[in-house]
């Protein structure tokens, strides 16, 4: 067996990283002191029968100690701060229970989940009005893999994640459990939620920070925390990460260079490992990574950074010794084929600060941009127009699917996008090639993820549909949204 080959390369285009662009703050270190890693609890049920699960979820407001002095008012799911973790397992039927306990209007959308849209899916056209409630019921039929639940109520999907809604979502299943991960929920498995904050007299105040081109804050924050400390206990941690901010690009590296395993991306398990020494995650984007320290040893630590800021620590505490060998193969992922009869659908991110479109236009809630057959394999080409040189990365996600990326500008795909995804960063003067395939019905959203390009309007709908069977979509406004008739 040939040595294991290890990147250490961010691979995308380094001019247009975002720390090149004219608004762009960088992050600076708290000087505040560490405190434990924020590790969410899991939510759970309210009821179990036999093959039918009940949850209950509620947005609602909250406060949370983020910094010394004064706590920070925050929003979170069934949770002061993001939420309680959420699991679902293939195969189960899930009945969820939604309450809007906000003094505003908000959505609850599920990314990554591949269910019924729009309404179950949770975007726009989902809205849950103040002191309302809806409930939503769903049978889960996709892989393991890690999600998260976020806000989606355009044009303040990016105010309402920047208050707090935004919560891990662990799928499983038994393909992966036989796999040899970590999966000790919260000691050698747990969420690392990636955001950026600015803080006023202790408080959040998304107008003062606010860019049109995407927020940014001055502290990195990790499940909620600032300056986070996490007390390894095991050889190995499995981190599930989620770029879960507005706008930043998070480029990830130990302080020690240590390396570290992919092993999973949006959409579940990897075909093969990838080993790394650095990975940069665009917005929305996920990585699940396995970290060995079986080369600590106790009272050791290892600092998490992103660029040259500290991010979180580990601190090495009493382990037992296992070495655990990961198979060369872990998931098998079929080489597309579209399907005979479709055409190259193309699709274009255009512009920056109040002028991005996609495709040209300006999101519209009551018009179907385009439609595709439930069942289809179909080619998109998706390209970002922005300048190569002063441009910037735009990371498209697709509702309703998880697709294959198939080539960047006609060449290779990096090397941990060999698995299913639902987001890929699109480099400027770039065309990304997906494969995307839906398997349900609905009305789904496809847009950039920095949260202020989508309620610019970045935004767009297709249909997946059923040739032998009529689905009937009441279309709402983005006022009647916002200002239900009474």
């Amino acid at each position: 067996m040939g040595k294991t080959k290890v990147y250490n390369d961010y691979f995308f285009d380094e001019p247009i990283f975002d720390l090149h662009d004219g608004g762009y703050k960088p992050l600076e270190v708290a000087d505040v002191p560490e405190k434990p890693l924020n590790v969410p609890e899991l939510l759970k049920p309210d009821k179990v029968e036999g093959n039918d699960v009940y949850y209950t979820l509620t947005a609602q407001e909250g406060e949370t100690q983020i910094l010394p002095g004064k706590k920070t008012k925050t929003w979170g799911y069934s949770a002061s701060i993001l939420g309680k973790t959420i699991v679902y397992k293939k195969g189960v039927h899930y009945h969820v229970h939604l309450v809007n306990k906000l003094p505003e209007v908000t959505t609850f959308h599920w990314h990554g989940l591949n269910v019924t849209g729009p309404i179950v899916d949770g975007g726009p056209h989902a809205p849950v009005y103040p002191g309302g409630s809806r409930d939503i019921d769903f049978t889960l039929d996709q892989q393991a893999q890690t999600d998260w639940l976020h806000a989606h109520p355009c044009p303040n999907t990016a105010r309402q994640v920047w208050n707090g809604l935004a919560a891990a979502v662990v799928v499983t299943d038994d393909e992966e459990a036989k796999l040899p991960f970590p999966r000790n929920y919260g000691v050698d498995d747990i969420p690392v939620i990636l955001q950026d904050r600015s803080y006023h007299d202790n408080q959040l105040d998304y107008k003062a920070d606010y860019d049109m081109d995407g927020t940014l804050g001055k502290y990195a924050l990790v499940n909620g925390t600032i300056n986070g400390v996490f007390d390894v206990t095991t050889q190995r941690v499995r981190l599930r990460i989620l770029n879960g901010s507005n706008r930043r690009e998070w480029r990830l590296h130990f302080d020690d260079n240590h390396e570290f395993t992919q092993i999973a991306s949006d959409g579940g398990t990897l075909p093969e490992p990838v080993h790394f020494t650095k990975l940069m995650l665009t917005c929305a984007e996920r990585a699940e990574v396995i970290v060995d320290f079986g080369d600590k040893k106790p009272g050791d630590v290892v600092t998490l950074m992103t660029d040259n800021i500290p991010v979180m620590k580990f601190k090495i505490g009493e382990y037992k010794r296992e070495d655990v060998e990961l198979p060369e193969h872990m998931a098998t992922i079929p080489t597309p084929k579209p399907t005979p009869g479709t055409q190259i659908v193309h699709t274009v991110m255009s512009g920056m600060d109040d002028q991005v479109r996609l495709d040209g236009k300006l999101f519209d809630m009551q018009r179907i941009d385009k439609k595709q057959k439930i069942g289809d394999t179909v080619i998109w080409d998706v390209t970002n127009t922005n300048d190569m040189d002063k441009g910037m990365i735009h990371p498209f996600h697709m509702h309703g699917n998880q697709f294959l990326v198939l080539s960047r500008n006609g060449k290779d795909v990096y090397p941990n996008e060999h698995g299913w995804k639902d987001v890929v960063g699109v480099n400027a003067g770039e065309t990304v090639r997906l494969a995307v395939r839906f398997t349900k019905f609905g009305i789904y959203m496809y847009h950039c993820h920095i949260l202020e390009h989508e309620d610019t309007g970045m935004m767009a709908q297709i249909e997946a549909y059923d040739p032998n069977k009529k689905h009937e979509f009441h279309l709402i406004s983005m006022d009647e949204m916002m200002h239900p008739s009474k």
